[in-house]
C-alpha cells in the first residue's frame, strides 16, 4: 500500500467520521482537511468535493459486494453456498468501513436520496439477496434468506446493548443469519 493509498484511506477515515457525526451538508471539505492536519491543496490532491470521498467510499464497498456475488454466482444454490455466502457477508462487514459507511448513509438518507452510487450499492445488495434464493424459492423463503443479511445489520446498528461485547454481537448475528438462510419454517 503506497502513501498515496494510505493517505486517501485516512481521509476517507476522517471524512465518513465526521459525516456521521455532524451530517453530511454540515460537514465542510476545509473541516476535513483541519481533522487530517493537511491543507485543502493536499486534500485536493485526492478528493475534488465531498461527492467524490462519498463516490469512493461506496465504489469501495460495491467492488467488495460485486466480488461476493461473483463468488455466490460461481457456486450452485446449496445450502453451504449459502452459509459460506453469508460468512463471506459477515466477515466482510467486519474489516473495512462496511458498517461505518452503512451508518453514515442511515444518518445522511435525505443527503443521499438520489445519488447514483448510492443507488448501485441498493442495487448490489439486491444481487446479493437474489444469490441467497433460488429461482423457484416460495417468497417466504426468499423473504427469510434476505432477512439474513439484515440480521447482520442489526447486530452493529439496533442492538446496543451495553453488556454485549462487538464480538458478541457479530457472532449473534452471524448465528441469526445463518439460522435465517436455511430455516425452513412453516
Amino acid at each position: 500500500m503506497g502513501a498515496q493509498t494510505d493517505t486517501r484511506s485516512r481521509i476517507q477515515e476522517v471524512a465518513i467520521r465526521l459525516f456521521t457525526e455532524q451530517g453530511y451538508e454540515a460537514t465542510s471539505l476545509r473541516e476535513i482537511a483541519e481533522a487530517l492536519g493537511v491543507t485543502k491543496a493536499a486534500l485536493y490532491y485526492h478528493f475534488r468535493t465531498k461527492e467524490d470521498i462519498v463516490a469512493s467510499l461506496i465504489e469501495d464497498r460495491v467492488k467488495a459486494l460485486d466480488e461476493l456475488i461473483a463468488w455466490a454466482n460461481g457456486h450452485p444454490r446449496t445450502p453451504e453456498t449459502r452459509g459460506e455466502l453469508i460468512r463471506r457477508y459477515s466477515a466482510h462487514m467486519t474489516r473495512g468501513r462496511h458498517h461505518e459507511v452503512m451508518q453514515f448513509m442511515d444518518r445522511n438518507k435525505t443527503a443521499l436520496q438520489g445519488h447514483a452510487k448510492v443507488d448501485l450499492m441498493r442495487e448490489r445488495m439486491g444481487e446479493l439477496m437474489q444469490a441467497l434464493c433460488g429461482p423457484d424459492d416460495p417468497l417466504p423463503v426468499r423473504l427469510r434468506r434476505s432477512m439474513a443479511l439484515f440480521a447482520m445489520h442489526a447486530a452493529w446498528f439496533f442492538i446496543r446493548d451495553e453488556s454485549s461485547t462487538e464480538e458478541e454481537r457479530i457472532a449473534a448475528g452471524l448465528q441469526v443469519a445463518l439460522e435465517l438462510a436455511d430455516g425452513t419454517g412453516s
